[in-house]
């Protein structure tokens, strides 16, 4: 059996794109660095109204941004994917409301876009922020042998060593079947 040294040694997990881990890490960067500009601003901005309207915007980019990285590094499927980028999507939606609507329409006023506004964000955020936990739970590195796996078999008190292709280990163990047939058809 590969120790976790070798599970996790980058060059026998083949699934990653190197290209989109890259970009991945790069779009992650980059929404950590909007959401601490959007502090600073805050914290260091003269302009009370025009900082926070700023900062808004670039905490709101900020955050998808780490969210969509999350999906691009990990190996992750096309529908985790694509639901991550919707609800990205409808939070810029409700980034781009919350300029037009920011200060004049925010509250207090009859027309206030407020409510509209942080419930379309919460709602995009919180889908991508499901997709991005259905990827991190269905992530599974040790699970993912790469090349052969080998397996102690002990019965009757002999102990014999198997060596099986990733495929092979693949069909054996997602049948489900009982502990004794798997072991029967290593052998074979």
């Amino acid at each position: 059996m590969p120790s976790l040294d070798e599970a996790y040694d980058r060059r026998t997990f083949t699934e990653r794109n190197p290209r989109r881990v890259a970009g991945g890490l790069a779009v992650g960067a980059a929404g950590a660095i909007a959401v601490l500009a959007a502090i600073l601003l805050v914290a260091v901005g003269g302009d009370a109204v025009a900082a926070k309207a700023q900062a808004g915007v670039l905490a709101g980019l900020g955050i998808p941004a780490l969210l969509l990285s999350v999906v691009f590094v990990l190996p992750a499927s096309t529908r985790k994917r694509v639901g991550v980028v919707a609800g990205s999507a409808l939070t810029v939606v409700g980034v781009w409301l919350f300029w037009h609507a920011y200060p004049g329409r925010w509250t207090r006023t009859a027309d206030s876009m407020a409510f509209e506004t942080v419930m379309l964000y919460a709602v995009g955020a919180a889908v991508a922020l499901w997709f991005v936990f259905s990827a991190l739970a269905t992530f599974r590195l040790r699970n993912n042998p790469a090349g052969t796996v080998e397996l102690e078999v002990v019965r009757h008190g002999e102990t014999k060593t198997v060596e099986v292709s990733r495929d092979r280990y693949r069909d054996i163990v997602s049948d489900g079947g009982d502990v004794s047939q798997v072991i029967e058809e290593l052998e074979k």
